[in-house]
């Protein structure tokens, strides 16, 4: 009977640890959601502010060459 129960004190630790793992590897990638939505709202806020979408407004506009017609 003690051997079940240190059985089932390491599958007890073992899950403990998988949820902990999982836990640390989510707490990484919170601000990185976190930024991703910041950024995605400041875009829709320009993009409301001027009434153009958001490519138009970073697109590089050419340069005028002047040996043109």
């Amino acid at each position: 009977m003690t051997t079940d129960n240190m059985n089932m004190a390491k599958q007890g630790a073992d899950v403990l640890s998988v949820v902990a793992a999982v836990g640390s590897w989510l707490n990484v990638f919170t601000p990185i959601f976190g930024l991703i939505g910041a950024t995605w709202t400041l875009m829709r806020i320009a993009e409301m502010l001027t009434g153009k979408p958001f490519h138009e407004l970073i697109r590089r506009k050419p340069k005028a060459d002047s040996d043109k017609p």
